[in-house]
C-alpha cells in the first residue's frame, strides 16, 4: 500500500495537488513537515502531523523534520486573530532541543528510511535583506500572497510586514530542500494549504521544478471544538508538561463518537486490527479507549511509565491495591502520584516519635477538623493508612508505614485520599 492510498483508508487526505499519486510508483519520495518550535514542547495537535510524517515513513518514504529556528521567530500569521509574541534566538534555540528529544522518540532516524532533521535558520542566518528582497520577496505578487485564505481576515484587521512575509520564509524553505535534498513533497494541516502551494510556485518559478502538496483535514472533535485540549489545557508530549498519567487519562475521557477517528490518525496496528476495534466501539466503547489509550502511552513516554499510569490508576480507582503494593512503589510512580493526590508536608520526626494519629491527622496534616471528628471517622472505619484501616482510635504512627523516600498514603473514606510527603 502506498502513502496515498494509506492516508485515504485513514480518512486523513484533504487535498493534493495533481499527479500526487503518481510520484509514489516512482519509488521512495522524500517529503517534509515544518514545525514552529514556539513551545517548549509539542502537543497530542502536533502529534497528527508527526503521525502523518510517520505514515509517510512506514510506507517507504523518507521524511525530512524541518525545525523553524528562523520561521518560529517570526510567527505564521495563519488563520490566527493576533500578532504572535515573538521569540528571542535563546529561547527557539531551547524548544528546538527539546522538541527534538520528543521526534527522536516518534520518527526512525536510522536506517533506510531514516528522518532528518533540518533547521530552516541555516538558510537565512548569511542572507543579507537585499539577498531576500531580491531572490525571495520578487517571487511571489503581493496579490498572490493576500489572496490567501488564511490571511485574508488578518488583512482586515492589521498584519505587520513581518508575518506577512511568511509564506515567503514557507515557500522559499520548500525550494532550497528541493534543491539540497530533492525534497518533493510538502505536507501539513489544511490551514497550511495556502503557505505550502506557495512553496510549490517557488520550485516553478525559480528552478522550474515540479513538487508536491499534501494536506490532512484539521483534526477536530464531534463537538466541533479543537482537539488536543483538556479542561486544564494543551496535552503535551513532555512529560514535565504533562504526566504520563494526564496523558493516559486524556485518551480515555475522549468521546465515543471520536474514537473512529482517533484509532486511525494514532494507531499503528494492523489494518485489521483497527477496523475490529471500530466495530467494538458499538458494545465496549472502554476497551477500545484503553487499547489506544496503552499504545500511545508506551510511544511517547515508555512502557515503564505506562506501567507506572497502571499502578496509579489502580490506587485510585481500583481494588486489590494492599499495603504492600503501596510499599512496594517506585519513585516515578510515586511522582505520578504526587500529580492527582492531595499533598500535605510533615517533619518525619513527627510521625517517628510515639504520636497518636488521631492528633497527626488533626494537628500536623488538618485532615479533620477536630479530634472529635477524627475519632468518629476511626470507629466508623473510615480511616485506611496504607490501606490497612485504623481500627484503635489511640493507634501510634508507626515508623513502618512510610514508604518510598518518606510517604504515608491516607485515606478518609471513598472521597479524601492523601499522599503525606515526610521531610
Amino acid at each position: 500500500m502506498n502513502f496515498i492510498e494509506e492516508l485515504k483508508w485513514r480518512n486523513m487526505l484533504m487535498d493534493h495537488t495533481p499527479g500526487i499519486e503518481d510520484i509514489f510508483e516512482q519509488g521512495p519520495v522524500v517529503g517534509y513537515i515544518g514545525f514552529d518550535p514556539t513551545a517548549a514542547s509539542l502537543t497530542i495537535g502536533n502529534m497528527v502531523q508527526v503521525m502523518l510524517l510517520a505514515h509517510f515513513q512506514r510506507t517507504g518514504n523518507k521524511p525530512i523534520v524541518l525545525l523553524g529556528g528562523a520561521t518560529g521567530m517570526i510567527g505564521d500569521p495563519s488563520f490566527k486573530d493576533a500578532e504572535r509574541v515573538l521569540k528571542t534566538v535563546e529561547e527557539v534555540q531551547v524548544n528546538i532541543e527539546r522538541q527534538m528529544k520528543q521526534f527522536k522518540k516518534l520518527l526512525d532516524f536510522e536506517g533506510p528510511n531514516a528522518a532528518t532533521f533540518v533547521n530552516n535558520y541555516d538558510f537565512y542566518k548569511d542572507m543579507n535583506v537585499l539577498t531576500f528582497l531580491r531572490d525571495v520577496g520578487k517571487t511571489l505578487t503581493v496579490n498572490y500572497m493576500a489572496s490567501k485564505e488564511s490571511v485574508k481576515k488578518r488583512m482586515e484587521t492589521g498584519i505587520s510586514f513581518t508575518e506577512f512575509s511568511y509564506q515567503l520564509l514557507q515557500g522559499y524553505d520548500f525550494q532550497v530542500l528541493y534543491d539540497r535534498y530533492n525534497c518533493r513533497l510538502q505536507m501539513g494541516g489544511s490551514d497550511q494549504w495556502g503557505n505550502i502551494t506557495a512553496g510549490t510556485e517557488f520550485i516553478r518559478r525559480n528552478i522550474g521544478g515540479k513538487a508536491y502538496a499534501v494536506t490532512t483535514p484539521l483534526l477536530t472533535k464531534s463537538d466541533g471544538t479543537k482537539f488536543g485540549k483538556s479542561e486544564s489545557g494543551a496535552i503535551w508530549l513532555d512529560p514535565e508538561m504533562t504526566n504520563a498519567y494526564q496523558f493516559y487519562q486524556f485518551w480515555l475521557n475522549c468521546s465515543d463518537e471520536d474514537m473512529s477517528k482517533l484509532l486511525r490518525y494514532f494507531s499503528f496496528k494492523p489494518r485489521e486490527e483497527i477496523l475490529a476495534l471500530d466495530a467494538m466501539l458499538v458494545d465496549q466503547p472502554n476497551e477500545v479507549k484503553k487499547a489506544l489509550a496503552e499504545e500511545i502511552t508506551v510511544r511517547v513516554h515508555s512502557r515503564d511509565d505506562f506501567e507506572a499510569v497502571k499502578q496509579v490508576s489502580s490506587l485510585l480507582y481500583g481494588k486489590g491495591f494492599d499495603e504492600n503494593a503501596i510499599k512496594s512503589l517506585e519513585e516515578h510512580t510515586i511522582r505520578l502520584l504526587k500529580g492527582e493526590l492531595e499533598v500535605k508536608n510533615m517533619q518525619r520526626s513527627r510521625w517517628t516519635t510515639d504520636r497518636q494519629l488521631m492528633d497527626i491527622l488533626t494537628e500536623d496534616l488538618g485532615v479533620f477538623a477536630s479530634k472529635g471528628e477524627a475519632k468518629r471517622a476511626i470507629q466508623g472505619q473510615a480511616v485506611q493508612i496504607n490501606r490497612v484501616k485504623v481500627q484503635d482510635v489511640n493507634a501510634m504512627a508507626d515508623p513502618n508505614q512510610i514508604f518510598g523516600t518518606g510517604y504515608v498514603f491516607i485515606e478518609n473514606g471513598k472521597k479524601q485520599k492523601v499522599l503525606v510527603e515526610l521531610t
